[in-house]
C-alpha cells in the first residue's frame, strides 16, 4: 500500500475522544509493523482555534480544502445532531465523495454525511440514542441502530464513540490485512474484534441489578456449562423464574436475547482454545457447545469477521503449525 492520507475534522466544542481515536490509529508511527503507514491531518472549517471541552484549544493550519483532498475523510461527530450542517462542510464532503474518497463518520458524525446526501439509499448507523432522529430527519437512509459499524464500500459509519475504534481497526484491516490490524489492537490493549452490536449497551447496566440476581446466577451457571445444549427453559429453571419473566429480566440485564448471548459467549470461549492449542476445529466447536462445525464457523465469522483457522494463524501462541480445518 502506498502511503495513504487521512483527514479528520475538528470543530468548536468538541471532545477529544472521537478525533483522538482517529489520531491514535492513523497518526501514530508503528515502526515494528514494517508497513508504510498513513499520513494524517487534523482539519477545521475556519482558521480560528477551536475550543475543546475542558478548557483547551486546538489550532491547525489545515482547512476544508485539505480535509476534502484526503484518501479517507473522517467526521468524528458533530456538535449538535439537531443543528444544520454548514454549507461549507457539506460542499467539502460532496467534493471528497465525488472525487472517490472514502467517507467515514463516527457516532453523530453521520448527521454531517446525511446532510451532504452521501447516505441516501445506504445502510448507516449512529449512536443508538440518535438513531430515531437520524431516521426522522433523513428518511432516505436505511438507519440500522444495531451494528457497531456499517461498511457500504467507500462510505462507512460507526455507532457511539468507542465504536469508532472498531471501525478504524476495520479500515486498517481492509487496507493492510488482519495481521496488521490485530497487531495495532494488541498494542492499544483492545480487542481486535468485538462481538455483538449496540443492543448489548442500550440502557443496560454494567452488571445485573439486584432484581436480576437470579439472571446473574443463571449466566454464571451457563458459562460453566457452555458445552451443554442450553435452552431458555433450562436457564429460567436455574433462575427459578417462569420463561416469560426470565426473558424480560434477561433483556433488562444484558440488552440482548439468551440465544445471542450464548452464541457470543461460546465464540469468546473458543478464542482461547484457538490461540493456545492445536485441537481440530470440530473438537473446539463441540467443546464450546455448537452443534456442528458449520454452525461454529458461521457464527465465528459473523462475530469475529474472520474464520476460526485464520484467527488461529494470527494469534497462535505456539510455533507448531495448526491443523487444517
Amino acid at each position: 500500500m502506498a502511503r495513504s492520507t487521512v483527514s479528520v475534522l475538528a470543530y468548536d466544542g468538541m471532545t477529544s475522544f472521537e478525533s483522538g481515536i482517529v489520531i491514535e490509529i492513523f497518526g501514530l508511527s508503528w515502526p515494528d509493523i514494517g508497513r508504510p503507514w498513513y499520513e494524517l491531518t487534523v482539519c477545521t472549517e475556519t482558521p480560528q482555534p477551536v475550543r475543546v471541552l475542558g478548557g483547551a484549544t486546538l489550532s491547525t493550519p489545515y482547512g476544508l480544502d485539505v480535509f476534502a483532498a484526503a484518501d479517507t475523510v473522517v467526521v468524528p461527530s458533530v456538535a449538535d445532531p439537531r443543528a444544520e450542517t454548514s454549507p461549507e462542510l457539506i460542499a467539502a464532503l460532496r467534493q471528497a465523495y465525488e472525487r472517490g474518497a472514502r467517507i467515514v463518520s463516527i457516532c453523530s458524525g453521520a448527521f454531517a454525511l446525511a446532510a451532504a446526501g452521501i447516505l441516501d439509499g445506504r445502510r448507516a448507523t449512529t449512536h443508538w440514542q440518535y438513531a430515531d432522529l437520524l431516521r426522522e430527519r433523513y428518511p432516505d437512509i436505511m438507519v440500522d441502530p444495531e451494528p457497531l459499524y456499517t461498511d457500504e464500500g467507500n462510505v462507512l459509519t460507526s455507532a457511539g464513540c468507542a465504536a469508532g475504534l472498531d471501525l478504524c481497526l476495520h479500515l486498517v484491516r481492509k487496507d493492510l490485512g488482519a495481521d496488521v490490524a490485530n497487531a495495532v489492537a494488541r498494542r492499544m490493549i483492545i480487542q481486535p474484534h468485538r462481538a455483538g452490536g449496540q443492543a448489548q449497551y442500550i440502557e443496560s447496566p454494567l452488571a445485573p441489578e439486584p432484581a436480576d440476581a437470579p439472571v446473574a446466577r443463571s449466566l454464571a451457571w451457563a458459562l460453566e456449562h457452555l458445552a451443554d445444549q442450553i435452552g431458555v427453559q433450562e436457564l429460567a429453571d436455574r433462575a427459578g423464574l417462569s420463561t416469560r419473566t426470565y426473558l424480560r429480566h434477561f433483556t433488562r440485564a444484558t440488552g440482548t436475547s439468551p440465544s445471542k448471548w450464548l452464541i457470543a459467549q461460546r465464540v469468546q470461549a473458543s478464542l482461547v482454545m484457538l490461540e493456545s492449542g492445536d485441537a481440530p476445529i470440530e473438537e473446539i466447536a463441540t467443546a464450546v457447545g455448537f452443534a456442528t462445525p458449520v454452525t461454529f464457523r458461521h457464527h465465528f465469522s459473523r462475530l469475529v469477521q474472520t474464520s476460526p483457522s485464520s484467527y488461529r494463524r494470527t494469534f497462535r501462541r505456539q510455533a507448531t503449525p495448526a491443523r487444517a480445518n
